[in-house]
Parts: structure tokens; C-alpha cells; sequence
């Protein structure tokens, strides 16, 4: 028996061969799934999907963490509906996953100063929050900006510590949180660790993904010149430091998982992707051997 509090795991498509997925990458290790879907369910037989997960799963310490869906549903279109209702899905539908965790985007008015979406923020997800509530879900922001800023976008607003405090203080619920992952953070410059131990109790689910910042280029050619001076890294070749960030969640009373998010690795990708992954698995395993009270530890065997 597993008796981690914090799981190391991975994200999984959501579509009709979720279940097989999860049975190809089971033995590798992973203790935990996301089940994440894109703007819309599409079809999907969440009662079905559900009901193969579990039995996928049976016999084994892996849990699926959370299941999420990525889209805006701040805008006027069929496809924001579409959102809307993935949302109400999904929140229903997580019990029968065994988990209390539905993720995803805030949404944006498009193109707007973030400021400018919180009134259909507040109209959109009132009654999500309200929903989740009666069922005994959470519910996490992810803090990707998705190329937005403070003044345009078209995708979440989720991805800086003001809107965050906005939207806590407007949903006012102790059942909202984040999703958070140290790569948004260095992309946008920011120090994840003090971030981290301000917010940590706001974070229901962390995804295992780092970033490169490449200092040369910004001292050369600054952050807005044709340089690119960050990429995306799946964790264990980026720049944070795990083990601090892990002793960090400890320390906060973080219990959940840690899920790494690849295809976006420049290196280990394609064909090298699931070993970008399991290179990834067994790091994060051995930086959580290493406790906020037993620093000297030796990580090295996961």
C-alpha cells in the first residue's frame, strides 16, 4: 500500500480510449491520472469512462486525481455552452471516479484587461461553485496564461496572483483553488517558491511541468524582442528545484498529486516522449523521498 500523501502521476487524454491508455502506462509507475479533456466533452460516456478507469485501476495504489476540461466559457458561442456544460459534467460525474477534483480554465472575455471578465466570471461560475459544493467537489484554476497578459487574452485569467485574489475574494469559497505549476510562473519571471509558500494552501493539484528561461537572450534582446527566451520543459530538465518545491507542499499540508504534463518537452518528445515522462517519474519520486525535516536524506533511489 502506497502511503504517500503527495502521488506522483501524469496526465491522460480524455477520450473513449482513456482506459486503454492508462492500462499501456500503469506498470511504468505512475501513481495517479488527470483525465483532462479539451474545450468540450464531445461525446464522452463519463458514466462508461468511469466504470473502465476503475477497473483498469482495481488491484492497484493508482488513483485518478482529477478530471478537467480546458476551454472559455466566458464567451458568447456554441462552443463556451458546450464548456458550460462539461463543467456541470464533470463535477457530477466525480464521484464516480473516485475523486473531488474538476480543473480547469477560468475562461476570458476575449481580448480584454482581466479585470473586464470578472462580471461574467462571477455569472458563469456562481452556480459551478455552488453545484460543486452540494456534491462535495473542489474546484482548481489552472495559472497558464495560454499567450495572454494583464491586458489581452482569450483563454484564463487564472495565471497571476491579483486575478487570484479577486476571484477568491469574489467566489468566496473555501471549495476553489488552483491548479498550479512552477513553468507559468518562470515564463512570466516570477520566483515560484515564494509564490508557492504564500498560495499553498490554495493549490488542490499540481502539474508536474518546468521551464527553461534562457537569461542570455533576455539580457540581450529583453523578453519582447524575436529571441525566445523560455520553453517549456517536462519536470527533471527545467529549472526548478523539486525537491524544495515538494518540502514546500509538505510543509503546507499539500495531499494530493502531482502530475506530470508532457508534450511540450522541445527534447524529449515524438517518439521520446513516454521517456521524457518516466525520466520524470522516477525524479519527482526521489525529490519526494527528501522531507522538510530530513534534508540530508540521499534521494537518489525513488
Amino acid at each position: 500500500m502506497n502511503n504517500e500523501k503527495i502521488k506522483i502521476g501524469t496526465l491522460a487524454p480524455g477520450n473513449d480510449n482513456t482506459h486503454e491508455y492508462i492500462r499501456k502506462i500503469l506498470p511504468l509507475g505512475f501513481e495517479s491520472f488527470s483525465i483532462t479533456f479539451g474545450q468540450t466533452l464531445a461525446d464522452c460516456d463519463l458514466k462508461k469512462m468511469a466504470r473502465q478507469c476503475r477497473e483498469v485501476l482495481s488491484g492497484s495504489d493508482a488513483v485518478i486525481s482529477s478530471i478537467g476540461i480546458y476551454g472559455n466559457p466566458l464567451v458568447d458561442n456554441d462552443q463556451a455552452l458546450q464548456n458550460y456544460w462539461g463543467w456541470e459534467s464533470l463535477i457530477d460525474a466525480a464521484q464516480l471516479f473516485g475523486c473531488d477534483l474538476v480543473t480547469g480554465f477560468t475562461g476570458r472575455v476575449t481580448d480584454k484587461p482581466i479585470a473586464k471578465s470578472y462580471d461574467k466570471f462571477c455569472k458563469i461560475f456562481t452556480p459551478l461553485v455552488k453545484r460543486a459544493e452540494k456534491r462535495s467537489v473542489r474546484l482548481a484554476f489552472e495559472n497558464c496564461d495560454m499567450g495572454g497578459d494583464w491586458w489581452r487574452g482569450d483563454w484564463n485569467i487564472a495565471h497571476n496572483p491579483t486575478a487570484w485574489e479577486m476571484i477568491f475574494n469574489a467566489l468566496n469559497a473555501d471549495h476553489v483553488g488552483l491548479e498550479w505549476e512552477p513553468c507559468h510562473q518562470l515564463v512570466s519571471l516570477i520566483d515560484p517558491i515564494p509564490q508557492l509558500r504564500k498560495w499553498v494552501k490554495k493549490i488542490f493539484h499540481v502539474h508536474g511541468k518546468d521551464a527553461n528561461v534562457h537569461w542570455d537572450v533576455i539580457r540581450e534582446f529583453g523578453i519582447h524582442g524575436p529571441k525566445k527566451f523560455a520553453c517549456h520543459r517536462t519536470a527533471g530538465f527545467g529549472d526548478s528545484d523539486w525537491t524544495q518545491i515538494i518540502a514546500e507542499l509538505k510543509s503546507g499540508g499539500f495531499v494530493g498529486s502531482i502530475d506530470i504534463e508532457g508534450w511540450h518537452d522541445p527534447v524529449y518528445k515524438d517518439s521520446l516522449e513516454m521517456a521524457g515522462q518516466t525520466h520524470a517519474l522516477q525524479y519527482l519520486k526521489n525529490c519526494r523521498k527528501v522531507t522538510p525535516n530530513s534534508q540530508s536524506e540521499n534521494p537518489e533511489n525513488p
